[in-house]
């Protein structure tokens, strides 16, 4: 019989505990050492389960991974047969290509760095673009956040736009408006530096409440920019609602300053501003990966 255990890494306690409490899975513990010259030491119960799902947030990744490869290690060398693992924000993706020259293919990098380590890697809406399949970065499975944002939607804005800031935006901005049957629309989105974009919107009803739905956000330039044309296309009132929340307090600040009055994320990334879990989605691909 297959024993299947889940392993959160110390940042991720929270996220790995109310993963196997829904799932039913048992949950095991990782412990990391740090020696004086810096180096870890990653601790796991040996023996462990056949089936090992190491869960770790990866925003902020450059201390992490190495950790998070020796606990894939640490599992198989007490004897699980196969090892997963939950990043439920995967970083690197935005570099898929040599845009400059001396530059690396970031992505293809990473994904190369985790197949050392995991047998399948579970992410929820990786940021690709020039690749199509999640499958050609690394294997494993990218979960939407579409079914987990448009829940949240229905109890608190079930007469919202659902409008998203630029072209790449539809592909989750279209699911989250048809299960909730609402109109929606995205905008046209020319960026004229890292911190500045300009965006432009059809009109809407004079009046309209809009929620905004984006995949990332960091300096929070794209949803500021929104928000204002948001204004002039005739929007009264406006939130937003992203997968990754990368943005600081004063990012916070500036968006509100636009005319974003409530800001919601998933709970992919540790941020004050979660509100919608994606467990159910990640633990329903979980199941398919370890069947």
């Amino acid at each position: 019989m297959k024993k299947r255990a889940i392993f959160p890494m110390p940042e991720a306690r929270s996220f790995g505990r109310r993963l196997a409490n829904r799932g039913r899975i048992a949950l095991g513990r990782v412990t990391r050492h740090e020696f004086p010259d810096g180096e870890s030491l990653v601790r796991v119960p040996s023996p462990a389960a056949n089936q090992a799902v190491v869960v770790q947030y990866l925003h902020q990744p450059n201390a992490k991974v190495l950790d998070t490869l020796l606990a894939a290690d640490a599992l198989r060398q007490a004897r699980a047969e196969r090892v997963v693992l939950v990043a439920p924000y995967l970083p690197y993706m935005r570099q898929d290509s040599v845009f400059e020259p001396g530059q690396p293919v970031s992505q293809k990098v990473f994904g190369k760095l985790l197949q050392v380590g995991f047998d399948a890697v579970l992410t929820v809406e990786p940021h690709l673009h020039r690749v199509q399949r999640f499958g050609e970065v690394v294997r494993g499975r990218a979960v939407s956040a579409a079914p987990a944002i448009a829940r949240w939607l229905e109890r608190k804005f079930p007469d919202a736009w659902i409008v998203g800031p630029d072209a790449e935006s539809e592909r989750w901005v279209r699911p989250v408006a048809r299960t909730l049957r609402q109109p929606w629309m995205v905008g046209k989105k020319q960026r004229l530096d890292e911190r500045t974009v300009r965006i432009q919107f059809p009109r809407i009803p004079r009046g309209a409440r809009v929620v905004l739905v984006d995949d990332i956000v960091s300096s929070g330039a794209t949803l500021v920019a929104a928000a204002r044309a948001l204004r002039q296309a005739g929007a009264s009132e406006i939130h937003a609602v992203m997968v990754h929340a990368l943005f600081d307090l004063e990012t916070a600040k500036a968006m509100r300053a636009a005319g974003i009055q409530r800001i919601a994320s998933c709970d992919t990334v540790p941020h004050p501003t979660n509100r919608i879990s994606c467990v159910p989605e990640i633990l329903q691909a979980l199941q398919r990966v370890l069947a």
